[in-house]
Parts: structure tokens; sequence; C-alpha cells
């Protein structure tokens, strides 16, 4: 297990992720759509706290679980990355969207919030990939 792979490639994963998420927000996309202000609210908590929540579990809970689990994944890194993030879509689909009264998959923020979470979660999966691959080369 590489601890250190991990953690980096969860951290930069959740940069790009925060990224798109930012320039989502700015277009006006699905302004209901908010993982940030969603988390806040479940901590009862600023806004700022939804961040630092968003960045702790995409670096260290996510992170760290990919560098236990990628050698025990069929296929590239970069599929078994693809294939961890829609695990974890899943975890958030089931876990935080209902807590924070989305519903169960989002669904009461509209259809196409599972759709544009499952995108972002590809995205963050495909960053965390080609970061771990690169962390990882000998």
């Amino acid at each position: 297990m590489n601890i250190k792979a991990g953690l980096l490639s969860g951290f930069i994963a959740t940069l790009a992720l925060s990224s798109v998420m930012i320039i989502k927000a700015s277009m006006g996309l699905m302004p209901d759509l908010n993982a940030i202000k969603m988390l806040a609210g479940m901590m009862h908590a600023p806004l700022i706290m939804g961040w630092v929540a968003h960045f702790m579990i995409g670096t260290v809970i996510w992170g760290l679980l990919f560098a236990f689990l990628v050698n025990k994944l069929p296929g590239s890194i970069i599929a078994r990355a693809l294939m961890f993030s829609v695990g974890a879509w899943l975890m958030m689909m089931i876990g935080p969207m209902p807590m924070a009264g989305a519903g169960l998959f989002g669904l009461n923020i509209g259809i196409m919030a599972p759709i544009a979470t499952l995108i972002l979660h590809l995205i963050w999966g495909l960053i965390l990939g080609l970061a771990y691959e690169k962390f990882t080369q000998q």
C-alpha cells in the first residue's frame, strides 16, 4: 500500500473535482446540487467547513482507501480508479445525499442529480488513477 501516493492522488483528484464544481456553479448549472453546501448543512457549520470536509473525504478517506484497494481490483490503474469512483459515488448516493435531504440518489433535486454526480465522480476517478499511476511509477 502506497499511502503517500494515495493521499497525493486523492488531493489532486479532489482539487480537480472542486474546480469542475466551481465552474459548474459559476455557469448556473444545477444550482440545487451543491455538495459543499450539503456537507456544511449536515454539520450545521459554515461553508468553509463543508470545503474542509470535502477535501478530507476526497483526500484522506477515499485516497487512503484507494491505495489500500488498488491492487485488489482488476484492470489497469485507470480502470481500477474509475471502478473505485463509481463505488464512492454509490456511497454518496445512499448515505450523505439522503442525510442532506436530497433523497436517495439525490432524486429530490431532480433526475439529473445522480447523472451529474456520477460524471463528477468519474472525472475524480480518472484524475485519481492518472495521478496514482504517475506517483507509483518506478
